[in-house]
């Protein structure tokens, strides 16, 4: 069950020659596989690309008619060892993740890949994703292009460029017989327009041609001595080929005028941030007409040397914008010009940022700067740039910064993980702190307040890997936190298989929510869901008892923070020899919620009658000690002012986004705080009995409350 379905949106994937195809990035590049003859699509999820995967499995039955196989694939590695397909067979094939952590996982597959070269297209779609927004670390795709010798597209971001990106790109690979790598970040992902469809295509060459026709070409094969002559191919046959390919089809584009005393370069990516800055400075128009010429890069490797000789010629200095460190791009500039004896000056990272997402205000400040030390004319009378030094030390930024404190990421609204680490902090209480390996997924909120739980994350499914050191004789066990959607796509034999061979006796605790959610709510095979299209209902008990562990504990109900205490501890405490594995399952709420929601509003509305469970916290009982906050950290629990002259604290409180998980509750009970929290059901479309009862405890609940009134009067008497 992804994020959202995207049923209504592959309708448009049908349009023919001619017609009008609007929508998004995402669709646009879908639409664009379809339209170049793709024969098998497949990849892993992760943002900003997240939703390339869903429309692909959305759009499975147009797929299937046009003869195109897709599949989600295990990891970033079995995508990119999929296009191994096109290596002897005429087959175009594309696959799809987020970089650059899917690109470290592919990077095996990728370089075999290259080394022996591709006979059909073979593209591969990159997720880039920059700045303070980013899930990731902060690393560029350019660098394994360079080094794998890949050709990197990097389009600019509207749909007309994105498609022309991908028909292109197949025929950019097909003619130099090399992978190649489309850039889009999550602006060009999600950016709205339209383009002039094509018809959709039938593969030329399909997947059941090649299997019953195999071909076999040694000189493809990675082994020696065929690999030692794939490097002397990439550099004397296959980059001069992608070099003409690029300069005959104009793919890289000018912009502004022919001529100038400065130029700016950049990545296409990048080209409607840079005309958002020139507007700002008053050097473009709304239309895309610049004062300053411009040199779009929409391939960022291989560099055409010759049109950026010419386009430096004649000009003082131009301006390389790349996002992302280091600056390849501008090394490798610098050293183009020298060799030329081009004395342009270059500048690039000595105005701009080294890091982080070049956002408009970021291209603004850095052009500037640049215009004034190489062209001041160009900026007419404009004024400085204000200083914003005078506004942060304000003495009203100040107090609101002290009054409204930091508020770090966390947990949704009844996630079912939220108990697994009350549960840890409560053990932590009785047996002190434990050495903590983390794991890519939502767990890793544990980190932050209120848990403050995890010491290192190395990878997707490399948690209990990374406490591989920890395999030693101490009074303490480490304790490795794993998701289901890492443990199968890693950590299945690298984590668990690793810690069961060695004899590791440490904790490992896969958090099984039944989706990849963090990646928007994916299917995996543990999904407890009946797909018709996947087997899942796969158990990761069953798989890791396959693998030899013994010690295995299943907990169903995750929000039983007792039985998630009790267990922890009877793990922490075991002389058993071997990994002891906690399996601790509850469905993520977010995707309970979007399949839940609906199946309510219907029967509510058919006249069925419906309980929906809400929490509450008795203002009455409640101390004000906020221990329940501090052990749950729910978004939907926060305080409330009382009038209770004997409280000085505020009382904890429950909001209207509560979802019922019971968490707060058992939280409590299990930490034994306050009895302050009771359940409320809320009926809809009740019965006669349902009133009937309602009636009485109001009556009830009246008469005790009159008779306590009555008591108060008499004592004050």
């Amino acid at each position: 069950m992804a994020e959202r379905s995207f049923a209504r949106e592959v309708e448009d994937l049908k349009l023919g020659e001619g017609e009008i195809f609007r929508g998004e990035g995402i669709l646009a590049i879908t639409k664009a596989l379809l339209q170049s003859g793709v024969s098998y699509v497949g990849g892993y999820q992760g943002s900003p690309i997240s939703h390339l995967m869903d429309v692909l499995a959305d759009a499975k039955d147009v797929m299937e008619e046009l003869g195109v196989h897709f599949e989600t694939s295990a990891s970033e590695a079995a995508a990119a060892a999929m296009l191994s397909a096109s290596v002897m067979y005429p087959v175009r094939g594309a696959v799809t993740w987020k970089s650059t952590a899917g690109t470290n996982v592919a990077a095996d597959a990728l370089s075999n890949l290259s080394s022996g070269g591709v006979t059909g297209g073979a593209m591969i779609i990159i997720g880039e994703d920059y700045g303070e927004g980013s899930s990731i670390m902060q690393e560029r795709s350019h660098a394994y292009a360079m080094k794998s010798q890949l050709w990197l597209l990097t389009p600019r971001p509207n749909l007309p460029s994105i498609v022309r990106a991908v028909e292109e790109g197949f025929e950019l690979s097909e003619a130099s017989n090399t992978p190649v790598m489309l850039q889009v970040g999550i602006r060009s992902c999600h950016v709205h327009g339209q383009f002039v469809a094509k018809d959709n295509r039938r593969p030329d060459f399909t997947l059941r041609q090649a299997l019953e026709n195999p071909v076999r070409d040694v000189n493809r094969i990675v082994l020696p001595p065929a690999s030692f002559l794939h490097e002397k191919e990439k550099l004397e046959r296959r980059w001069p080929a992608a070099v003409e390919f690029i300069k005959a089809r104009k793919i890289n584009e000018h912009f502004g005028p022919e001529s100038g005393e400065v130029g700016i370069i950049l990545q296409g990516g990048l080209y409607n941030g840079v005309m958002r800055a020139l507007q700002q400075l008053g050097l473009a128009d709304v239309y895309g007409e610049s004062a300053v010429p411009l040199y779009v890069m929409n391939i960022s490797y291989p560099l055409i040397d010759d049109e950026i000789v010419d386009f430096c010629a004649g000009k003082s200095a131009v301006l390389m914008v790349e996002e992302g460190a280091p600056e390849y791009i501008e090394q490798a500039l610098n050293t183009l010009l020298r060799r030329r004896d081009l004395q342009t000056r270059v500048s690039g990272k000595d105005v701009l940022p080294m890091g982080g997402e070049y956002t408009a205000p970021v291209l603004v400040k850095g052009i500037k700067s640049f215009l004034e030390t190489h062209q001041r004319v160009l900026l007419g009378n404009q004024p400085p740039l204000p200083d914003p030094t005078p506004i942060l030390q304000d003495p009203k930024i100040k107090a609101l910064a002290e009054v409204v404190p930091p508020r770090p990421p966390g947990f949704c609204i009844g996630c079912p993980e939220r108990p697994i680490f009350a549960a840890m902090k409560m053990v932590e209480e009785e047996l002190g702190p434990h050495h903590i390996s983390g794991d890519i997924g939502c767990h890793l909120f544990s980190i932050l307040p209120p848990f403050n739980i995890g010491s290192t994350t190395m990878g997707y499914g490399l948690g209990p890997a990374a406490a591989s050191a920890f395999n030693v004789k101490s009074d303490k066990k480490a304790i490795a936190v794993m998701g289901d959607g890492g443990f199968w796509h890693n950590g299945l034999a690298t984590s668990v298989g690793n810690a069961v061979f060695n004899k590791q006796d440490n904790v490992i605790l896969i958090v099984d929510n039944y989706y990849s959610a963090a990646t928007g709510g994916q299917d995996i095979p543990s999904s407890r869901a009946l797909n018709p299209r996947r087997k899942t209902n796969n158990s990761i008990v069953n798989a890791v008892k396959g693998l030899g562990a013994t010690w295995v504990r299943q907990i169903d109900r995750t929000y039983d923070v007792a039985k998630m205490r009790d267990t922890l501890r009877e793990a922490l405490t075991s002389k058993e020899e071997g990994p002891k594995i906690i399996v601790a399952s509850s469905e993520c709420m977010l995707n309970k919620q979007r399949r839940v929601k609906p199946q309510f509003a219907k029967a509510v509305k058919d006249g069925k009658r419906m309980v929906k469970e809400r929490f509450g916290v008795d203002e009455d009982v409640c101390t004000g000690d906020h221990a329940c906050i501090r052990l749950s950290g729910c978004p939907s629990l926060s305080v409330k002012h009382t009038d209770d002259p004997l409280k000085d604290d505020p009382v904890a409180a429950i909001d209207n986004n509560c979802v019922g998980c019971g968490n707060c509750g058992e939280v409590s009970e299990a930490a034994v705080l306050c009895p302050s929290f009771y359940r409320a059901d809320i009926i809809h479309n009740p019965s006669g009995w349902d009133r009937f009862v309602a009636s009485l405890r109001a009556k009830v609940i009246g008469w005790l409350q009159a008779r306590r009134d009555a008591a108060r009067i008499v004592f004050a008497d």
